[in-house]
């Protein structure tokens, strides 16, 4: 085992094998301390992600060492035998499946009884909620046993858009895509099984220690059920509520998001500025975990209920309660029933968070309010004649704040504080201190699942051009760089593992910053000093 570093929340456990990190993973699993919050298993690694208030990182790595010969042998076959058994049909038509012949040296045809014949269990779980990562049974019982399936490489090029119920093959991996995404997998058939579904008891059709045979039909009764994934939930008339008059560019509802799901493929999400989240919903007396509305650039108009307090945070511009000027950070009240509040456009940063006394309470998906842009999670973006329901009274009351000291968000460079990732050595040196040296610029094409710097080229070791990375942990900071070179720092939206080597994170304390970095600004990248 090696631990690597992952910036000042977490650490990185690499093994020589799957079955040497499910393993450790179980035996971690199963005697974590205080202070540990996931444990997100892959292809080699387990990315073990901690609250350093809580625990340390210095002791999470004794507590690793010392208890991951615990999870030494046997966890191949507890993969291999435990589990539920799930059947998936399959009609074998995918794109890719005369390039996989001929990669092969066989028929189409022999394709599909190759694969079939196969007993799959699932690693683990990544990329996008309930997608999951099956590999033979046979290579989980047995370290030395041949791959029944030669390995293919991913896609040179990446679909922009894979169908749900793909049945794709990459690497020794096979994957069933549980919704429309991008994808570079080599896609050989399709199947209608669901899945992910958040309403049922177990989201996901397929969970890590699942076995899973794949059963040739003829023909499938149509497309994978994408519209009964995403069904909106039913209408409701509530008594107290916001009306949505203009949503603005894009307004999102935002709690402290859903950590501890990365096992099956969910990431956290949650409120991109926290800070901005938390004390919008204390100067209304909510508790901080209460949802708010994330505001993107501005330009969001509501209809009050009479008597509804309001603060709006983060980001700065005009702010008005039926045509009177509210100052920025200060809760104030409705008066009447129908009052309006309108946000312009943001003169400084680029998001707003607002929040209301009680909350906004809407229903809740596997236990959040936070939508997740990238899977599609929680309440849809904000649209014109919306009504968002207001929990009840919170128990404290309104504080008598007259003024909160704060600055704007700064319309100059922006310096943000990272620690060494756990592939900085994928990099050369110049690349590193490139990064630390150079003056970034926020990319347009920045959202909430990553912020993309332009910049100097990011120059790979040469024993690593043309690599690939094996899936692993990924978490919010991550600074991942792209074959071509680029950095991207992800958002709270990323999926939860990835395949680009991360050679820096950003600090958990400077991570609020990216929510408010607008494209065009400059950005800065410090080493952080002191404890780990």
């Amino acid at each position: 085992m090696r631990l690597l570093p992952a910036g000042d929340r977490a650490l990185l456990a690499e093994f020589d094998s799957l079955a040497g990190a499910l393993a450790a993973h179980a035996a971690w699993g199963m005697n974590a301390p205080v202070g540990v919050l996931e444990l997100v298993p892959a292809a080699r690694t387990v990315l073990v992600r901690i609250d350093p208030a809580v625990l340390g990182l210095g002791h999470a790595e004794h507590w690793l060492r010392a208890t991951a010969s615990a999870g030494e042998g046997g966890a191949g076959s507890r993969g291999a035998r435990g589990g539920r058994s799930i059947p998936i049909a399959v009609e074998y038509d995918g794109e890719d499946l005369a390039a996989v012949a001929e990669a092969w040296g066989c028929t189409v045809a022999e394709v599909a009884e190759r694969h079939a014949a196969v007993e799959w269990v699932c690693a683990f779980s990544g990329f996008a909620p309930g997608f999951p990562y099956l590999v033979p049974a046979a290579l989980l019982s047995d370290a030395e046993a041949a791959d029944p399936l030669p390995a293919l490489p991913r896609r040179a090029t990446s679909r922009p858009r894979v169908p749900a119920g793909a049945v794709a093959l990459a690497a020794e991996y096979c994957g069933v895509y549980p919704r429309e995404s991008p994808g570079g997998w080599q896609l050989i058939g399709r199947t209608d099984a669901v899945l992910w579904d958040a309403a049922r008891e177990q989201p996901a059709l397929i969970a890590p220690g699942d076995r899973v045979r794949f059963v040739p039909v003829e023909s499938i009764g149509g497309p994978a059920a994408e519209a009964a994934r995403d069904a909106p939930p039913a209408p409701i008339a509530p008594d107290r509520a916001l009306r949505v008059l203009d949503p603005g560019p894009r307004t999102l509802v935002q709690d402290l998001g859903r950590p501890g799901l990365a096992h099956l493929g969910v990431g956290a999400a949650g409120a991109m500025d926290r800070a901005a989240h938390r004390l919008a919903n204390r100067l209304v007396g909510n508790p901080e975990h209460a949802a708010t509305l994330e505001v993107l650039l501005g330009g969001l108009v509501l209809a009050l209920p009479a008597g509804a307090w309001v603060a709006v945070t983060g980001g700065t511009g005009p702010v008005t309660l039926d045509g009177r000027p509210v100052a920025p950070r200060t809760a104030v009240r409705a008066e009447r029933d129908g009052a309006e509040l309108r946000l312009g456009m943001l003169e400084h940063g680029l998001r707003a968070v607002l929040a209301v006394r009680g909350g906004v309470d809407v229903p809740a998906t596997l236990g959040s309010r936070s939508r997740d842009t990238l899977a599609g999670l929680g309440p849809a973006p904000l649209a014109a004649g919306d009504a968002l329901p207001l929990g009840p009274e919170p128990p404290t009351p309104v504080p008598a704040v007259d003024l909160v000291p704060l600055d704007p968000p700064t319309d100059g460079a922006v310096e943000l504080a990272v620690r060494p990732g756990p592939r900085r050595d994928w990099f050369e040196r110049a690349a590193w201190q490139a990064l630390l040296d150079a003056e970034w610029t926020v990319s347009a094409r920045s959202d909430r699942t990553g912020v993309r710097l332009d910049g100097p080229v990011l120059a790979r070791e040469p024993s690593a051009v043309g690599r690939e990375l094996p899936s692993e942990g990924m978490l919010p900071g991550s600074i991942q760089v792209s074959p071509d070179g680029a950095p991207t720092v992800l958002g709270p939206d990323a999926p939860v593992t990835g395949g680009y080597p991360v050679i820096a994170v950003v600090t958990d304390a400077a991570l609020d910053l990216l929510a408010q970095l607008r494209p065009g600004q400059p950005v800065r990248l410090r080493l952080a000093t002191g404890r780990r």
